[in-house]
């Protein structure tokens, strides 16, 4: 028989979603600040050359920029002020989050330091984002300061004002997550990331229409492209909404005269625990090397470094070599993670405390063996189901000599923030629906009396 919440969703109509205002106020909200992102991304930094950097930008645009170009929605090729966007955001909290689970300190203040923690961790993030900003935003500076034509007055004026604009913008992307996840609907970050891919998905389509049409693709492999797109999505929603429940029960407990407990619930496992964490990671790791040489193709290269254009040519989306490293980085980076993210021992210990425990199982190590065993399993699938959907068009790429670059990577975080941005809009309907059911609880009390 459907629980309670299970027959609301099913009967919920536009009906139910008219009458509830405050979703309808969290929903202008997030809207809002998607705007206002979006302008961001055409204010470009004071002082660059337009023109000059877009014939620069064209040299890097497979390499790690594209795909950061990619994330922040075109900011990135046009020098905007959220240029760097919320990746030195991410690349703190991970920093964060791995630290926690390695140096004691910060161990217990996830484990043992409840709200005040997390607050804690979180300024800690916080202040980590700042240093990263202004260290990558230097980068980029003299970067641009040091490339002929492309600054209108290079110098130390140039590079401080850059810091500056960028660090800001990063740090502003940052507050507005922030207030979309409290004030909006979905988790803040993801839909500034979600809303900087989709806006150049017209220009890919766009692309792939005009190379068809000037033969340098053709009709066959367009429409292969748009059967794997739909395939692959569909893949996505499968495998990202599949779980493995394990049965919890828990033992009945007597009161007086009462019996209470014996409750059964499930312990969910997701296949893909990790989420878009190992191809974000990987792709990262491979494009770097491929990045630094694009930048240095202009300068001489010491005599014992001349293999090294050799070597990073074979790391181009499509070639073989890419390929094999790329599926193995994502396997290596989607079991480091899960672990990072799902502690069997902790598991096991909170199911103990609560009196829950697995039929079969005795409670503690041998309950933190078998999750384990079957999180190890269930990651084999996960990252098998990773690799096939960011190595499928890297083989595309390859086998039809493809210039245009359709990130499996991007597919996966479009597909992932809209099906947790629907999840989250069903969740206020729920609550307004609940809301209403008790009041008109309450008026029929009132009218018995």
């Amino acid at each position: 028989m459907a629980s309670a919440a299970e027959q609301l969703a099913a009967n919920m109509n536009f009906g139910a979603f008219s009458k509830a205002t405050e979703l309808h106020k969290r929903i202008m909200f997030t809207l809002g600040a998607m705007i206002v992102y979006r302008l961001g991304c055409y204010i470009p930094i004071p002082g660059i050359d337009p023109v000059a950097l877009q014939q620069a930008f064209q040299g890097q645009a497979q390499g790690i920029l594209g795909m950061f170009n990619m994330f922040s929605g075109g900011a990135v090729e046009r020098m905007a002020i959220f240029a760097l966007n919320v990746m030195p955001y991410i690349s703190a909290s991970i920093i964060v989050q791995l630290l926690g689970t390695v140096y004691p300190p910060w161990e217990k203040l996830r484990k043992e330091g409840g709200e005040a923690g997390r607050k804690t961790l979180n300024q800690y993030t916080r202040y980590l984002t700042v240093v990263l900003a202004v260290f990558q935003s230097f980068g980029i500076a003299m970067g641009l300061a040091n490339s002929p034509g492309l600054v209108d007055t290079p110098g130390p004026f140039f590079v401080i004002a850059t810091v500056v604009t960028l660090t800001g913008g990063t740090m502003f992307l940052m507050w507005l997550g922030e207030q979309i996840t409290s004030r909006g609907v979905g988790n803040g970050i993801s839909l500034i990331i979600f809303a900087g891919i989709v806006a150049v998905l017209p220009r890919y389509i766009a692309q792939a229409f005009s190379m068809t049409r000037t033969g340098a693709m053709s009709g066959g492999a367009l429409l292969l492209i748009a059967v794997l797109i739909v395939a692959v999505t569909v893949a996505i929603v499968f495998v990202e909404r599949s779980q493995r429940r394990l049965l919890v029960q828990y033992p009945k407990r007597q009161q007086g005269n009462r019996m209470f407990g014996g409750d059964t619930s499930f312990l969910p496992l997701k296949i893909n625990t990790a989420g878009v964490i190992p191809p974000i990671f990987a792709s990262s790791l491979l494009l770097l090397p491929t990045t630094v040489m694009g930048f240095a193709a202009q300068g001489d290269l010491p005599a014992w470094l001349q293999w090294l254009p050799a070597a990073t040519g074979q790391l181009q989306h499509g070639r073989p070599l890419f390929m094999v490293l790329y599926g193995l980085l994502i396997i290596f980076f989607a079991f480091f993670y899960t672990s990072v993210v799902f502690n069997p021992d902790d598991t096991a210990e909170n199911l103990r405390k609560y009196g829950g425990f697995l039929p079969g199982i005795r409670p503690g190590k041998r309950t933190a063996e078998y999750l384990d065993f079957v999180l190890t399993r269930l990651t084999v699938i996960g990252a098998a189901y990773i690799t096939i959907v960011c190595l499928l068009p890297e083989a595309l790429i390859g086998f039809y000599n493809v210039s245009f670059y359709l990130g499996g990577t991007s597919i996966l975080i479009v597909v992932s923030v809209t099906m947790d941005t629907v999840t989250q809009i069903q969740s206020h309907l729920l609550a307004h629906q609940y809301e209403g059911l008790i009041k008109k609880s309450k008026l029929r009390g009132m009218r018995g009396r």
